[in-house]
């Protein structure tokens, strides 16, 4: 922790002064001696934490732009960037640990795997370190970055960055050959120090292996959210002797093709939530059918794709951005993952129909802006490029659907460029195992819908799969969720688990105006 330092110094001082008063006015004769001149003294050592065969050190942990961190115990991790060439380039992985409050903590230990493919471990866990404060009484928390991400060598290619085209903002139809010559770009850029088919969810399960026998061998009980459960099913079918307990939020079976569903499910995500405004007499007078709406601005947007102007929600400053078909689906998917900026959505579409786009894009700006901050894309590509781009094909059925087939397009044309990783012969096969398990997903959830839990459910048989009413993508945080985790990991029983009060649970009401959800 940056602070910790200073304060320790502080500390020190102000216990020496009062010592050495307390000790001058106790003497006999009243008055104090003569102060002498102390002999010159080492500085203190740095703390140090000594788990398994590493030594780890204070630090803290913050998510980039927010006033949100955590305080840790971190180190770096040394692995072969290519494992059938260790003798070859290593690559340092961050590692921290959010310590346990207890005096002796549970011989097994939490570890946290993140979600994109992209995502940083420990940027990310200040967003749900409060659903995870209670695992901390009794157990400690592993922070891994995934090789490639945050502080784990990342393959990051900015925007900003020389060679790299702007985003996908700035597009106003999709163009395989943009596609294809901005990937080249990142990939000439990151090559200059990586390897990047060697920065795989196979290879981050290596990885985590290893950190785990560095540590003493703990058994894991290992929570993944989004693209972290594909890491921990690859897991546990590598490794189960190092797994207590599973948990998995918003879930993506092994047998996923990352992308190929994207379309249907957020077709389907937003006809439900969208059905919501239809039941509701307010909702329903104030803007029709929303779902009509956007397929009608869409087809404007379509025949129409025109620069707008909008205030940046952050510093009012004026932005331009080319509104099309391709960046509103984009927006709205993004809008699809929390019952927050769900409940926004018709409004947000209202408004962009009738020419005021500032709802609609200053949000987007918001949440893509954060999500870009946090996310390696290059690494992203390393994973889907590698694991599931030879098994996508076009799909002509998703075509009038709000995202179309432009997702799987773009993957397509960038992995015709980017290097491919090997991936396992039965990387694809369904996760089964005995381990005690605890899945949950959210009913309206627009990329990884709570079907893709009861699939992997099948092969758990010790397993349970919750689904919470009227949520988004990755309910950990959400209502008494929090508990129940803490419950299940204490128990490993999540059959046995009292999940009642997840029944209070419920959608968001519909905003009708800026002021809520009544007119």
């Amino acid at each position: 922790m940056k602070s910790a330092p200073r304060f320790a110094i502080v500390v020190a001082i102000a216990v020496a002064v009062l010592a050495g008063r307390h000790a001058m006015q106790s003497r006999d004769g009243g008055s104090p001696e003569p102060p002498t001149t102390p002999a010159a003294t080492k500085p203190a050592p740095p703390r140090v934490w000594q788990v398994g065969s590493l030594e780890l050190k204070p630090c803290e942990l913050a998510q980039p732009h927010t006033g949100l961190s955590t305080a840790a115990w971190c180190t770096r991790f040394n692995v072969p960037e290519d494992r059938a060439h260790p003798e070859g380039r290593k690559i340092a992985l961050r590692l921290a640990i959010v310590r346990s409050s207890a005096q002796v903590p549970a011989a097994d230990m939490v570890a946290f795997i993140a979600g994109g493919p992209g995502q940083s471990a420990a940027e990310s866990y200040p967003v749900i370190a409060p659903a995870m404060a209670p695992l901390l009484a009794h157990r400690n928390l592993l922070l891994l970055d995934q090789r490639g991400t945050g502080d784990s060598h990342p393959l990051s290619c900015r925007n900003d960055e020389p060679g790299v085209p702007g985003g996908a903002e700035d597009t106003s139809n999709f163009d395989a050959a943009a596609v294809r010559k901005e990937t080249r770009a990142c990939l000439d850029q990151l090559s200059r120090d990586a390897d990047v088919r060697f920065y795989t969810t196979t290879d981050a399960v290596a990885d985590l292996e290893d950190v785990r026998r560095a540590l003493g061998s703990p058994q894991f009980d290992l929570f993944g959210v989004s693209y972290g459960t594909r890491v921990a099913q690859q897991y546990a079918m590598r490794h189960p002797e190092g797994l207590r307990t599973l948990i998995l939020d918003g879930i993506a079976p092994n047998s996923l093709v990352l992308g190929e569903d994207f379309a249907v499910n957020l077709d389907a995500a937003l006809k439900a939530q969208f059905a919501r405004c239809s039941a509701n007499a307010a909702c329903r007078e104030r803007f029709g059918d929303p779902y009509q709406t956007l397929y009608q601005l869409r087809d404007a947007l379509r025949a129409n794709p025109h620069k707008v102007s909008f205030r940046d929600p952050q510093n009012y400053a004026s932005v331009q951005r080319v509104l099309s078909e391709y960046s509103l689906a984009t927006v709205v998917r993004m809008f699809a993952y929390s019952p927050e900026t769900a409940a926004l959505l018709p409004l947000s579409i209202d408004a962009a129909a009738r020419g005021d786009v500032g709802p609609l894009l200053g949000q987007a700006k918001l949440l893509t802006g954060d999500l870009g901050d946090t996310m390696d894309g290059g690494m992203q590509y390393s994973v889907i490029c590698s694991e599931d781009a030879d098994l996508l094909s076009p799909r002509p059925q998703d075509k009038d659907t709000i995202l179309g087939e432009g997702m799987i397009e773009a993957f397509r044309a960038a992995c015709s460029v980017w290097p491919h990783g090997v991936r396992p012969a039965n990387f694809h096969e369904p996760l089964k195992s005995n381990v005690p398990a605890l899945l949950m997903s959210g009913e309206f959830d627009p990329v990884t819908p709570p079907r893709y839990g009861d699939e992997v459910l099948k092969g758990l048989p010790n397993g349970r799969h919750l689904v919470l009413k009227g949520q988004g993508h990755s309910v950990v945080t959400r209502g008494c969720m929090p508990r129940l985790l803490d419950r299940f990991i204490d128990k490993a029983d999540a059959k046995t688990l009292d999940a009642s009060c997840l029944d209070r649970l419920a959608p968001l009401p519909v905003f009708v105006g800026f002021n809520g959800a009544t007119p």
